[in-house]
């Protein structure tokens, strides 16, 4: 789309939630989501009420007009009575405050050093409560782009409402398994210059949150963009999975907006008063790029302290400790990777887990030499190893743990075994075999190598090197060390 986006007036702001992976945040109940049968329901109804400042918010009213009736779904080893809105709220939980100032710290925020719990009113009846529980924790921070610095104006720890099972035309069924999982939620400034900065600002804010220990997987982090042009109210566009649509249905939103003024002005010349088509709301974003109208956008968030709660106070000693102890990012340990000789196609399988990346920095003190062969121990042979012998990855862990790969590493290194043996040990060790049994691998001597190298460069003269080296590993069938068969072949066809 070739489009003037400082002439037409686009403003821009993300605002991203994203699961921490700890327990509930103000009841400390597992938070792990339940695919069975709930234990038992509950059923609760939205009325609409003033707010303190004596009027019905137009989005309350829009929800409570519906007059659906809310059915809760309860599984007793993940839903505590604080999530049945039964029990006041315990303390915040200690682990999710630690992994959101780990956030908050990376984004280059300030930290606030007495914080309230905040009750925010939710209107959608995913919260049995009627409101939801959030904390500021940071501020003024900012990432970097390559189209300049886009600034974080909150960091905020909220917990993460009930999940959606079915939607009817008089009833919604949400799950309590996931109300009161942690939720980090960041919220730049709306200064974002185009879409591609929008873009890579969610894909550098991305970065971060996996850096830190966050939930994995569809579901776990909710990306909104909020968009507008001059002369046209601003519109919150739900439910981007992919920052790669974003550019996408920014572009269309754009179109749709600039339309919205036209028929404004059209409306203005016939019947000669404004319009409304310039009115902005909350969207959902579709997979064509396209957006559909979901409801109006709330009036200004309706917020009271916690008065079950005391102030959380943050000490300088606790982010001291905390700055000392910052995840790295995958960029940097990209590069740190680069310079241990690690190639870049093993570079990203062993970015893609984090438990893969700690095998590999463990491993490689063991064996130095040559780090490629260890990504391939920990990621791609791994990987391999699940889809041709039809293991799970817990199944391929347990044999080949870290204690096994060391001890294969120490018979490289004291060259009891080749490094181009390595993969058919860890097969064998797979198949049943100990260590010490697997490693005994049968091979050809330097003699009936170079004997049976002359024969094949005899009788098939004019070849490439390659080639007799794939009739060489044929005929012996991996009774062959390959690096000195390849000596071997070299000094004779030289």
């Amino acid at each position: 789309m070739n489009k003037d986006y400082t002439k037409i007036g686009f403003k821009a702001g993300l605002e991203i939630h994203q699961q921490l992976d700890t327990p509930k945040l103000f009841s400390g109940a597992p938070s792990y989501l339940k695919n069975e049968e709930p234990d038992y329901v509950i059923k609760r109804k939205l009325h609409a009420v003033a707010g303190e400042s004596g009027e019905v918010d137009v989005a309350v009213a829009h929800e409570a007009a519906l007059d659906k009736e809310f059915h809760y779904e309860v599984h007793k080893d993940v839903v505590s009575l604080v999530e049945l809105d039964e029990e006041p709220p315990h303390s915040v939980n200690e682990d999710a405050l630690n992994v959101v100032l780990q956030i908050a710290l990376l984004l280059n925020c300030e930290i606030y050093p007495v914080s309230q719990v905040m009750r925010k009113t939710v209107i959608d009846g995913s919260n049995t409560s009627g409101f939801q529980r959030t904390l500021l924790i940071g501020y003024d921070g900012f990432v970097e782009t390559s189209f300049g610095n886009v600034p974080i104006e909150t960091v905020i720890l909220e917990e993460d409402s009930a999940r959606t099972i079915k939607r009817e035309k008089d009833k919604v069924i949400y799950r309590l398994d996931r109300l009161g999982i942690p939720l980090v939620e960041i919220a730049t400034a709306p200064e974002m210059k185009n879409p591609e900065q929008v873009k890579e600002c969610a894909l550098k804010i991305g970065e971060i949150l996996r850096a830190c220990r966050v939930k994995r997987g569809i579901g776990t982090i909710r990306q909104d963009v909020n968009v507008s042009i001059k002369g046209h109210d601003r519109v919150e566009i739900k439910g981007f999975q992919d920052p790669k649509m974003m550019v996408k249905t920014i572009d269309i939103e754009i179109e749709r907006q600039l339309e919205d003024i036209m028929k404004e002005k059209e409306k203005e010349k016939i019947v000669g008063e404004r319009a409304k088509w310039t009115e902005g709301g909350v969207r959902n974003a579709l997979p064509s790029g396209e957006t559909e109208f979901l409801r109006p956008l709330p009036g200004k968030d309706r917020m009271y302290p916690e008065t079950d709660l005391p102030l959380l106070k943050i000490g300088r000693e606790r982010l001291d400790k905390l700055k000392k102890n910052l995840p790295k990012l995958k960029t940097e340990i990209k590069s740190e990777l680069k310079k241990k000789g690690l190639n870049d196609e093993l570079i990203n399988l062993v970015l893609d887990n984090n438990e893969d990346l700690d095998e590999f920095l463990i491993l490689i003190k063991v064996y130095s030499k040559d780090a490629n062969l260890i990504g391939k121990m920990v990621s791609l042979w791994r990987n391999e190893f699940a889809t041709k012998m039809k293991k799970s990855i817990d199944e391929i862990k347990n044999v080949l743990n870290e204690r096994v790969l060391e001890k294969i590493l120490e018979k490289v290194k004291k060259k009891e075994l080749s490094e181009g043996d390595v993969k058919e040990v860890m097969q064998r060790i797979l198949e049943g075999k100990k260590v010490e049994e697997a490693i005994k691998i049968e091979k050809a001597s330097d003699d009936d190598i170079e004997a049976e190298i002359r024969k094949i460069v005899k009788e098939k003269p004019g070849l490439r090197p390659n080639a007799y080296m794939g009739l060489v590993m044929a005929k012996f069938a991996g009774k062959l060390d390959a690096k000195k068969a390849m000596e071997i072949l070299q000094r004779i066809v030289s």
